[in-house]
């Protein structure tokens, strides 16, 4: 009884799918395409990703149900709200030591334009001409495939503002997410 129980959970570990990161760029990358008609190999090429990676996102992102069962179209409300309100708590950021990179959350597009700090946030990127506080990136390769995809990058850096921005920020990061998201902007 007991081995058979362990055999059970064993199984069980083999269907679990928690997200990664990655599963909210590749998510982000989907809906900047604004086509149904995808395929994993650009996408993982244009996120410098494996495609594997991209294979198992979209089976943890449609086993979550942020993604349809034919794995091509984001469920974008679903995912909004995800954003909304898990993103902070489940991959939270922190602002570390001052480094060179691709500018981040509010000193990024759309924000920089409502909000002047003198507090710059950056992932850190060998490219970059702009000095601030490091951002780790949901994803190592975010600066390249952001430097290249406007649509994507401001998503990206709308969703930091989710992880490290303040209230204010975070407010005006859920109405520009609201209109790229839900109404497609």
């Amino acid at each position: 009884m007991h081995i058979a129980i362990c055999n059970i959970l064993q199984n069980m570990k083999q269907f679990q799918y928690s997200m990664k990161p990655q599963d909210v760029v590749i998510l982000l990358k989907i809906i900047a395409l604004d086509t149904d008609d995808w395929q994993q190999k650009p996408l993982s090429d244009a996120l410098k990703m494996s495609q594997s990676e991209v294979s198992q996102s979209v089976a943890r992102s449609k086993f979550a149900g942020l993604l349809d069962g034919t794995g091509k179209k984001v469920m974008r409300l679903a995912f909004f709200d995800f954003l909304q309100y898990g993103l902070t708590y489940v991959f939270p950021q922190k602002p570390g030591p001052v480094v060179r990179g691709l500018p981040t959350a509010h000193s990024a597009a759309p924000l920089n334009s409502v909000i002047v700090s003198e507090e710059s946030y950056v992932w850190p990127w060998a490219k970059g001409k702009i000095r601030g506080h490091c951002i780790v990136p949901l994803y190592s390769s975010v600066p390249d495939a952001a430097a290249v995809d406007v649509k994507l990058y401001e998503m990206l850096s709308l969703t930091d503002a989710l992880r490290i921005g303040r209230a204010r920020e975070r407010d005006l990061a859920i109405i520009e997410l609201k209109k790229r998201i839900l109404h497609g902007e």
